[in-house]
């Protein structure tokens, strides 16, 4: 008796046997041992041209020649936005978060006063991101400084390492001001996102910028640095502007005009 030979794997037989047990092997991937509960889940990443892109630089000027004394209508809004307690609400003032915050100078020599707000800067050389030991402070391909709270240790490496004292330590657990689409937690450092989450729906505007402009002042110009198309790009050719502490050489995202 001829002694039979294998089927080859190469026959339309073998292939179409192949396609199934893959396809098979896919779904058995997502199969649920419990209600909700799955072994492994298959990815579902967004599209690779929705993430963010270095072709696009965030950032904000500062007109501080329009900047109204007494005015904080931008803190109002950034913490409407985002959540967070304003120091003057706080019962704690020492702990409460400062997203952004009103800073009222006097040149001591000719006894000027200006007005500005104070945030982060959105640095591109961000001090903040190169002393973290979690990773959990990083900068997006876009120019946005952030911190990821679910590797944020707490350390507060990253508030000693920022010369504009733009972070803040939430201490104690928040109450129901929070907003889904911007999370916090108790024990992780947080600050100014420049409204990440309206940036990434397409919004165009930050809380702070549109509240400013809004009650007439428009000291807040939000946009893409990089366009230069931009309001802020036309507006940053036309006015001398500066960076604070512009010897540190950190290349901030937000530049002040009238200081």
């Amino acid at each position: 008796m001829s002694e039979q030979k294998p089927m080859s794997d190469n026959t339309p037989e073998s292939a179409e046997r192949r396609r199934v047990l893959g396809g098979l092997a896919v779904a058995a991937a997502g199969l649920a041992i419990a209600p909700g509960i799955k072994l492994i889940e298959v990815a579902q990443a967004r599209p690779e041209e929705q993430g963010a892109s270095s072709a696009v630089r965030w950032g904000m000027l500062v007109d501080a020649t329009k900047c109204a004394t007494g005015c904080d209508d931008c803190v109002s809004a950034c913490s409407t936005e985002n959540g967070w307690t304003p120091v003057a609400e706080s019962p704690k003032p020492r702990q409460a978060p400062q997203w952004i915050r009103k800073l009222e100078l006097q040149d001591p020599l000719t006894q000027m006063e200006t007005n500005l707000p104070m945030m982060c800067q959105h640095c591109a050389e961000p001090p903040c991101v190169d002393v973290c030991p979690t990773g959990a402070s990083f900068k997006r391909a876009d120019g946005i400084v952030l911190v990821n709270r679910h590797t944020c240790i707490g350390c507060r490496y990253c508030m000693m390492a920022c010369p504009y004292k733009a972070r803040s330590l939430v201490h104690e657990p928040l109450n129901d001001t929070q907003k889904a689409d911007v999370p916090r937690g108790v024990g992780c450092v947080e600050a100014c996102s420049l409204c990440v989450q309206k940036v990434d729906r397409g919004d165009g505007n930050t809380a702070c910028a549109e509240a400013c402009y809004a009650a007439g002042h428009n000291a807040l110009v939000f946009g893409d640095m990089n366009d230069p198309d931009s309001e802020i790009s036309k507006r940053l050719r036309e006015l001398p502007t500066k960076q604070v502490r512009a010897d540190l050489k950190l290349n901030t995202g937000v530049r002040y005009h009238g200081i």
